[in-house]
């Protein structure tokens, strides 16, 4: 989009805090459990005479997947930004078992709008979807989708699993300035978002392998999004996970307790945006790449692209903090291992508390100071308690 100014150096004391959230961390790797029905007893030992156990079969007991986010992260969470109350959904997929969770239930119920539920049974599930949901602008104006922990929707590594668009006629425009309204309010919440993936899908610029987000409000709780692609060229195209365009007044768009692992895309191989404000909280990105080649402006000769391993930022004013975050081991094949920011009228801000950036691999440029993040903005970013490594 915009051509990305020289390198600024910056030089930045880190503060480093006195335990470190990296340590101990849940770990990222995530594989579906299969569901089943019950739990049998155990066979008798055939070696004994004893009378045949008269012990009734043991129902399953419910389960949840790996608990997402970093366990250590200490950052306080907002009100706004806190999971939603769900205890009386408007729609619940699913009439508890696994065969009644299909991709045609959760996209009429994503449609319709309102506090959404799952029912799948007492195991996780995988929902591999059919077609990429998307939000009726015209419902909610509170979308909430609640996986319980339980639920994983995939788009088995075809097709983006959820769209919402508030400049997309196809779904509903419902006021004169889409890309500046206060709804729908969607929050997606205790599920795992897999494979999806957007290659080729040129709405909004393309990107966002997982969800692709426009207009409204948008938040992010006790999720892990595993294994998201989009695609792999363009200077500005991003987001294996996700990718945001325009927020209601550039409030921030709430990550919180999330965990994102093993995305690729040419830029941002978990999170990007364009002119969009972002709180990270207590989260955990592993293992992203961001795999264009070329950077922006793309290089003469190359298809742009290949920064931010975890996340990608660009635009005018906005800001980015990280709180109790740990992001590591990601890699771009340009610049920002971890983090790549630019505003381009250098009015955009970034702060870091109380997280760990670490092995996070830039082959091609970073700025001084600021292991595995590129910066251009207002001022330095802001540093506290936190640690900065190679």
């Amino acid at each position: 989009m915009t051509a990305v100014a020289a390198a600024t150096l910056v030089a930045l004391a880190t503060a480093a805090c006195g335990s470190d959230p990296d340590q101990n961390a849940t770990p990222s790797g995530y594989v579906p459990v299969a569901p089943s029905a019950s739990v049998s007893a155990p066979p008798a030992d055939p070696s004994a005479n004893a009378t045949p156990s008269t012990t009734p079969t043991k129902k399953a007991q419910p389960r949840t997947l790996p608990s997402p986010g970093n366990p250590n992260g200490r950052a306080p969470v907002p009100f706004d930004a806190d999971a939603e109350d769900t205890r009386g959904p408007d729609r619940v997929i699913g009439t508890g078992t696994p065969a009644s969770c299909t991709s045609a239930a959760v996209v009429r119920a994503v449609a319709k709008g309102g506090i959404i539920r799952f029912d799948c049974g007492p195991a996780p599930v995988t929902i591999t979807m059919r077609e990429t949901a998307k939000i009726r602008n015209n419902t909610g104006p509170r979308i909430v989708l609640d996986g319980g922990g339980k639920v994983t929707l995939s788009g088995g590594g075809k097709r983006r699993i959820l769209y919402m668009n508030t400049c997309d006629r196809a779904q509903v425009f419902t006021t004169s300035h889409c890309q500046n309204q206060d709804h729908p309010r969607l929050t997606v919440q205790n599920l795992v978002f897999a494979d999806g993936d957007s290659t080729g899908e040129t709405a909004e610029g393309g990107g966002g392998g997982a969800i692709l987000v426009r207009g409204g409000r948008f938040k992010v709780v006790n999720s892990r999004f595993v294994g998201n692609r989009c695609d792999r060229t363009g200077p500005d195209l991003g987001g294996a996970a996700i990718r945001v365009l325009s927020q209601f007044d550039n409030q921030p768009v709430y990550v919180v307790h999330s965990t994102f692992t093993g995305g690729s895309c040419s830029n941002g191989g978990a999170l990007s945006s364009i002119g969009v404000s972002w709180t990270v909280l207590n989260s955990v990105f592993e293992d992203n790449r961001a795999v264009g080649r070329g950077a922006n402006p793309a290089r003469a000769g190359t298809p742009g692209g290949g920064s931010g391993g975890a996340i990608y930022t660009d635009g005018d004013t906005f800001t980015v903090t990280l709180a109790g975050t740990v992001i590591r081991d990601n890699h771009a094949e340009e610049g920002g291992g971890a983090v790549f920011f630019v505003s381009n009228d250098r009015t955009g801000t970034m702060t870091i508390t109380g997280s760990t950036l670490r092995r996070n691999v830039s082959d091609g440029f970073d700025t001084q100071g600021l292991p595995g993040i590129f910066f251009l903005g207002a001022a330095k970013p802001t540093v506290r308690n936190s640690t900065l490594r190679r």
